[in-house]
C-alpha cells in the first residue's frame, strides 16, 4: 500500500521553520544509449529505420521533464564524455579523450557534479558507471562521495567477451540477477536508507544510478525479446559510408570486432564493408530489448521515489553518455563525430517547474547539465570558466537550461561543439565539429597534445559538411561541394572562433 507523505517543503512551511528547503537529486545514467525512444520519434529520432520502441518509464519521465530533443556531448565515448559532463568542462580542458587519463591528473582538481552536492551537505551515494571506473577516474573518484560506491558484484558473469549479445533466460537471472537488476535492487535500498531524514529536511541526498546497458555486451532478460519480433527489425537504409567522406573521420568499430562472435567473421571494419544481414538485424534487435531492459530496471528507481513520498522533493536528471551507430553507413559503437555518435538522449524534471512536461528543440549541451542541476537546486550559480581554468576548482564551460523551462522556444545557442581524436603514422589529429540548427561541418586538423593541447589548423587531413536540411542522415559530404564554398567559410570561421562566442543571451 502506498503511503502519502506530503513535501518537505510543506511540512517547514506548515512548521513555519525558517529553513530553506532544497531539493534532493537523483542522478540516473544510461550507457550507449542513444535517443532512440518514442519520445524522440519525428526529425530527431536516429533512424527513419526502427521497430515500434517500447520505453515507458523513460516516456513517463520526459512527460513531466524539460525533454531536450537536441543536446549533443562533446566526446562520444565513454570516459571523455563523462568527464566532461561531471566537471561541466569540456574535452580540451580536462584533456580526457581516452579510457585511460584521469581527469585530476592531467587537466585539474575540478570540483564534479556529485563533489559539489557533496560540499553543500548532501549525502552523495553512487553506484553502477557514473564515472567511467577504473584508472580513468581513480576508481570512481572516492573524494566525490559521502559513501562506499557500489558496484554490481559478479558483473563479469555477463559480460565475458565471447558473444557480442545475449537473450538470458529466466531460470538464469532469477538465480543470477543482471548487473542493472542488481543496480536497481540497490538503488532502492539506497532511497529507502536516505528517505527520512529527507522527508524531515534533515539531510538532503544526491543519489546516482548508472546502469550498464544497452553497451556491449547486449545482455537482456529473455522477455525482452517479444517486445521486438523478428519481422519489425529491419537493416538501416543507408550502410554505405557517406560520399566523399575523409577516410579519417571512419572508425572501425573495433569495440564490436573485439566479441568472438563478430571476429569469427573475419569483418575489416573499414568503409563500404558491412556484417552479415542476419548478424545485424541480430545486433539492433538485442540493442533495443537491452535499451527496454535498461528502461526497466530504471522504472523501478522512480516507482520506489514514489512511494517513499520523495518525488515531490527531488529533481531528476536521466542522460545517456553518448548516441552510438547501429548500422548507419556500415558503422557501429560510437568514437566518431556523425550525428549518431554525439546526439543523445537528456531530460531534466524539476518539482514544480516542469510538472506538465516541456519540449526543447534547442540546441543544448552536456556540459549544461552541471550549472543547470546547481540553478534547479536553488544553490549560488556557477560562475563561466576563463580561458584558462587548469587552477580552479569550480566553475562552468556550459550554461543553466533553467530559462528554458520557463521558454522553451527563446533564443538559445546556434551552434555546440563535439570533438573527437584521432592518429595517422603516429600524428595526433583532432577532429571538430560544430553543429548549426541546420549544419554540421567537422574539421580534422593535428593536434599538439601535451602540454598545449591545441590544434594545428596550418595541418588538416580532411572535411566533413552535411546538410541536415536536405541530407538528415549525413550521407553526403559537401565540404568540397562549389555550391557550399560560401557556408564552409562561415561554418570554418564559427569552428575555429570556439564556443565561448556561442554561449545564449541570458
Amino acid at each position: 500500500m502506498k503511503i502519502w507523505y506530503p513535501s518537505t517543503c510543506l511540512l517547514l512551511s506548515l512548521s513555519v521553520i525558517l529553513v530553506h528547503c532544497r531539493r534532493n537529486v537523483l542522478f540516473l545514467v544510461s550507457d550507449d544509449m542513444r535517443p532512440e525512444l518514442p519520445i524522440y520519434y519525428g526529425p530527431d529520432f536516429p533512424t527513419p529505420v526502427h521497430p515500434p520502441m517500447h520505453s515507458p518509464n523513460l516516456d513517463m519521465l520526459a512527460s513531466k521533464s524539460l525533454l531536450l530533443k537536441r543536446a549533443y556531448v562533446q566526446q562520444a565515448v565513454c570516459s571523455p564524455s563523462r568527464t566532461s559532463l561531471l566537471t561541466g568542462r569540456r574535452p580540451d580542458t580536462t584533456h580526457v579523450y581516452d579510457l585511460v587519463k584521469y581527469f585530476r591528473n592531467v587537466g585539474g582538481n575540478f570540483t564534479t557534479i556529485p563533489e559539489y552536492f557533496k560540499q553543500q551537505g548532501y549525502r552523495s551515494i553512487g553506484m553502477g558507471k557514473i564515472f567511467h571506473p577504473g584508472r580513468a577516474s581513480g576508481h570512481d573518484d572516492p573524494i566525490s562521495w559521502t559513501e562506499p560506491y557500489f558496484h554490481a558484484p559478479n558483473l563479469g558473469l555477463y559480460g565475458t567477451r565471447n558473444h557480442s549479445w545475449r537473450a538470458v533466460p529466466r531460470s538464469e537471472y532469477e538465480v543470477q540477477p543482471l548487473p542493472d537488476t542488481q543496480l536497481a535492487d540497490n538503488a532502492i535500498k539506497v532511497l529507502r536508507d536516505v528517505a527520512p531524514a529527507a522527508r524531515s529536511g534533515g539531510k538532503n541526498f544526491f543519489v546516482a544510478v548508472g546502469f550498464h546497458k544497452p553497451h556491449l555486451p547486449f545482455i537482456f532478460p529473455e522477455d525482452f525479446l517479444a517486445s521486438y519480433p523478428t519481422e519489425s527489425i529491419h537493416l538501416p537504409d543507408n550502410e554505405f559510408a557517406p560520399v566523399n567522406m575523409p577516410e579519417v573521420a571512419w572508425s572501425g568499430y573495433g569495440e564490436l570486432r573485439a566479441y568472438l562472435d563478430i571476429l569469427k567473421l573475419n569483418a575489416s571494419g573499414n568503409p563500404n564493408t558491412s556484417l552479415p544481414n542476419d548478424v545485424v538485424m541480430n545486433l539492433r534487435r538485442a540493442y533495443y530489448s537491452a535499451l527496454s531492459h535498461t528502461d526497466n530496471e530504471l522504472g523501478r528507481v522512480l516507482q520506489e521515489l514514489e512511494n517513499l513520498g520523495l518525488a515531490n522533493d527531488t529533481i531528476i536528471s536521466f542522460w545517456g553518455d553518448h548516441g552510438w551507430q547501429l548500422g548507419e553507413h556500415g558503422e557501429w559503437c560510437k568514437h566518431t563525430n556523425f550525428e549518431d555518435a554525439v546526439h543523445a538522449p537528456m531530460m531534466i524534471h524539476v518539482p514544480g517547474v516542469t510538472d506538465k512536461g516541456l519540449v526543447t528543440e534547442r540546441l543544448t549541451e552536456f556540459v549544461d547539465l552541471f550549472p543547470t542541476l546547481v540553478e534547479a537546486a536553488e544553490l549560488e550559480p556557477l560562475p563561466l570558466c576563463p580561458e584558462n581554468s587548469d587552477q580552479i576548482g569550480l566553475c562552468r564551460e556550459g550554461t543553466s537550461l533553467m530559462p528554458l523551462m520557463r521558454d522553451p522556444t527563446m533564443e538559445w545557442k546556434e551552434a555546440v561543439f563535439s570533438q573527437y581524436p584521432r592518429s595517422k603514422n603516429g600524428l595526433s589529429i583532432m577532429g571538430y565539429s560544430i553543429r548549426t540548427d541546420q549544419y554540421r561541418y567537422t574539421e580534422w586538423p593535428g593536434f599538439s597534445g601535451p602540454p598545449a593541447y591545441k590544434p594545428e589548423w596550418e595541418t588538416m587531413f580532411g572535411a566533413e559538411l552535411y546538410d541536415h536540411n536536405s541530407d538528415p542522415e549525413e550521407n553526403y559530404n559537401r565540404a568540397d561541394d562549389p555550391k557550399y564554398a560560401t557556408i564552409r567559410n562561415k561554418l570554418r570561421d564559427q569552428l575555429r572562433t570556439g564556443w565561448r562566442k556561442f554561449l545564449p543571451p541570458v
